[in-house]
């Protein structure tokens, strides 16, 4: 046991600790531990019923141990007294292959058999909404084009700061802040890191931004489109492969097209060849296929990608090459499970490492000049699903990810969100009423 965790307490004087684990759907769900229990807590795991949450369990499955990280320990900063960390999944004294902590970190160890360590960064956008979550906070920001506005992003000073703050003091490197391309909408950006430690971080990070947001009288949401009429939340991924110290990106060679290594367009192969069975994960509501297949809005943009392509530094594919040595993927949006995105992300490259995938050319032209279905066929390009239920086919059919992740797990993912559809399916809408009543 390499942290006492009791006596970490003593020396930051935390009261309690948050263990927390987070299931399939992305949903955290934590036990609140004193400190004086929390030596017990690591040894053997906070209890939790499996089948209470969003896993595929049934009320005769033995319970779960959530076993704490002691390296994903991190002190609340807005309640000094507390400090959270990230747990993995653990049944009958085995690790639970449907955690997505733990399905990441089988990743991880693929990756690090070969050689390879992922690297990765977040966009996490978020808007910030009056309570009952009816409407964006701030009535005066109402601009067509708001993107960057100075005016609206100062007037949510003392909650941007407070974040912001919080990160510098945790070390995660922030380096900007600012107001989305959405009224109402903010993006705060901090240092890339590992796949798991981006992970956690995400995971805390929109903890921190609803818990910050609710004491100052206001509701985040990281909803993919709240709003028909204004840009979606994504959460776009820079990615890039290192050797396995760490210390030396595979993706860069000063040599290659737009400085990006072959191993770099394998991964970028890879992912493009099974983007649409990655859908489910990247794009994982019902909400979700409202943002990437959107018309755009009066800023001019939808900002999220509807085929299956690539450019340079160009945001209407959904992959971009910002810069020498990394890939940015702008499909997935705000409600990706922080695990699940990382996971299903690497196993893709990895099989286009593996495979040697080729992604083709890069297209250097403006993708939303080009929606049509001719379009689609004259650039060989493929449109992304339509809607969850078709990119949940894409993914019970996908190879690769029953390989990389077993059938159990892969079933299970594909029954509860199965289930999600045909609970949506069964509502009255009133689009519905209005286009059916007289028919």
């Amino acid at each position: 046991m390499a942290v006492d965790l009791a006596k970490v307490a003593k020396q930051k004087n935390l009261r309690y600790f948050l263990i927390s684990y987070t299931d399939l759907f992305g949903v955290a769900r934590s036990k609140l531990v004193p400190a004086a229990a929390i030596g017990q807590m690591q040894k053997d795991g906070a209890g939790f019923a499996g089948f209470s949450t969003y896993l595929d369990m049934t009320p005769a499955d033995a319970d779960m141990f959530a076993m704490p990280d002691t390296d994903s320990l991190t002190v609340l900063p807005w309640n000094r007294e507390v400090g959270w960390l990230a747990a993995d999944l653990h049944m009958s004294g085995r690790a639970l292959e449907a955690s997505p902590r733990v399905m990441l970190k089988r990743q991880v160890e693929r990756a690090a058999k070969k050689g390879y360590r992922l690297k990765t960064g977040v966009e996490c956008e978020y808007f910030l909404l009056q309570p009952d979550g009816s409407a964006i906070a701030d009535e005066r920001d109402v601009h067509d084009k708001p993107c960057y506005d100075q005016q609206a992003l100062m007037r949510r000073y003392a909650v941007i700061t407070e974040i912001c703050d919080g990160m510098l003091e945790l070390g995660w490197g922030p380096y900007q802040n600012d107001h989305e391309d959405a009224n109402g909408q903010f993006e705060m950006n901090w240092n890339y890191d590992d796949a798991l430690v981006t992970a956690d971080r995400h995971q805390f990070f929109k903890f921190m931004v609803r818990s910050i947001a609710e004491k100052h009288g206001l509701r985040a949401t990281f909803m993919p489109k709240p709003f028909r009429n204004l840009t979606g939340n994504g959460c776009h991924a820079h990615a890039s492969v290192w050797d396995k110290t760490g210390t030396k990106n595979l993706f860069h060679d000063p040599k290659g097209e737009l400085g990006v290594a072959k191993l770099g367009y394998q991964f970028l192969g890879g992912v493009l060849h099974n983007a649409e069975a990655l859908c489910s994960f990247f794009n994982p509501t019902i909400n979700s296929y409202k943002r990437i297949n959107a018309p755009v809005t009066a800023s001019g943009a939808t900002w999220s990608p509807n085929t299956i392509s690539y450019g340079g530094n160009n945001r209407t594919h959904m992959v971009r090459i910002p810069d020498a040595g990394r890939l940015e993927f702008r499909l997935m949006d705000g409600a990706a499970n922080p695990y699940l995105l990382q996971a299903v992300l690497l196993a893709a490259g990895l099989d286009g490492m593996v495979a040697g995938r080729d992604p083709g050319k890069r297209l250097d032209i403006n993708m939303y000049e080009h929606r049509r279905e001719s379009e689609y066929k004259r650039l060989k390009v493929r449109r992304l699903p339509l809607n969850l239920l078709d990119a949940l086919r894409f993914t019970d059919k996908s190879k690769m990810l029953r390989e990389a992740f077993g059938d159990a797990v892969i079933e299970s993912y594909i029954k509860l969100k199965a289930r999600e559809w045909n609970d949506f399916c069964g509502h009255l809408t009133e689009w519905e009423r209005n286009h059916t009543l007289d028919c």
